[in-house]
């Protein structure tokens, strides 16, 4: 039988997750969207991947105030306690070290898994894997763990990790480049010693709060004055009045850029962050001609290689089209080249512009 009673898992999901606007709104980001289809949203997938080696109730979730109640609406296994609500958005760093000092108060044996709520992850078992393997690692060693995910692609969009040995299951962090030039990205390929930093973490909750102490000290020192009121009706004001004090920054570069006991674990699970609609796309089972139908029906001709998503069953008709996005919802009908996704934010920002706020 598994030990699971020092295992912990803090689920990030407060991101916006602009790149897959229209579908994905400030109101309703993709965390909380099924968007492979599957009858279940990406928060929830997130969710039921830790079954058997996390506890149910130790599984905290981050998220915005605004998104506390489809949290409860996707997730009534858990109670109001578990999910942790930042009053402002002040990116990774203050969130993951409130709700360590939390944990820490509760079991300061615990080891905590980190995970974005809108990853794809396949191969379930060998994940599970992963993660025991991962958790029981830093149970017993004085160090930040990362996944790191083999590279297929020379990907500029991702932050690469250089590892001492890449043969190893664990291996120390020489050196970590933040969404590289492409040029570099082939080199570093070409190298054979880099790995994708899946943005996946794993450690003690006692390691992670050395570290804050060392190096974000004013941060450590402003949450720590909050740890009598964890769990009672002072909580919350805490957090409205010192929360918003807290330097806003990622755990990248608040704890992980500084750090010497950084180290990864190589993933063997399949892994795509669905950062863009092409990123679900290369996920999904391809249909005829290779195009991607997700809550619709589809009539292609001489259509091939397109990504179909509407906010109800539709019947899309397209012909002459290749390699395109097509997102249909009520109120707004986007068409995008697949390979030029990226620049989705910039016309979200432009449908900003027109004044209407439930548009973005």
């Amino acid at each position: 039988m598994i030990e699971t009673k020092n295992n912990f898992a803090l689920i990030m999901a407060g991101g916006i997750g602009s790149r897959f606007w229209p579908s994905s709104r400030s109101s309703f980001p993709k965390q909380f969207l099924d968007l492979t289809g599957e009858g279940r949203t990406l928060l929830q997938q997130t969710f039921e991947r830790l079954e058997g080696i996390i506890p149910v109730d130790q599984i905290y979730i981050l998220t915005n105030d605004r998104y506390k109640s489809l949290v409860k609406e996707q997730l009534p296994e858990i109670v109001t306690a578990q999910i942790i609500c930042e009053p402002s958005m002040r990116n990774t760093a203050p969130c993951l070290l409130f709700a360590s000092l939390k944990i820490h108060s509760k079991n300061p044996n615990a080891c905590t898994v980190v995970l974005p709520s809108d990853h794809f992850i396949s191969d379930l078992s060998l994940f599970k894997e992963d993660v025991l393997n991962a958790l029981s690692h830093v149970s017993k060693h004085n160090e930040l763990l990362t996944f790191g995910i083999s590279p297929t692609t020379p990907h500029t969009g991702y932050g690469y990790l250089e590892v001492e040995d890449k043969g190893k299951a664990f291996s120390s962090i020489t050196a970590f480049t933040e969404k590289p030039s492409k040029e570099n990205a082939i080199t570093f390929i070409e190298n054979g010693n880099y790995f994708w930093n899946s943005g996946i973490f794993v450690w003690s909750v006692e390691t992670l709060l050395d570290a804050f102490n060392t190096f974000q000290p004013d941060m450590f020192s402003l949450f720590q004055a909050g740890v009598s009121t964890f769990d009672t009706e002072e909580e919350q004001l805490f957090l409205a009045a010192e929360y918003q004090k807290a330097e806003n920054i990622s755990i990248d570069y608040a704890i992980l850029e500084k750090a010497q006991n950084i180290s990864m674990i190589k993933a063997s699970f399949s892994w795509n962050d669905l950062g863009t609609w092409t990123s679900l796309y290369s996920q999904l089972t391809k249909g005829e001609k290779e195009n991607v139908a997700v809550n619709a029906k589809i009539i292609a001709e001489e259509s091939t290689g397109n990504m179909v998503y509407t906010s109800k069953e539709k019947l899309i008709v397209i012909k002459g089209l290749e390699d395109f996005v097509i997102v249909d919802q009520e109120d707004v009908l986007l068409i995008c080249p697949k390979g030029d996704d990226q620049s989705i934010k910039q016309l979200r920002n432009k449908a900003n512009d027109s004044g209407d706020d439930s548009l973005v």
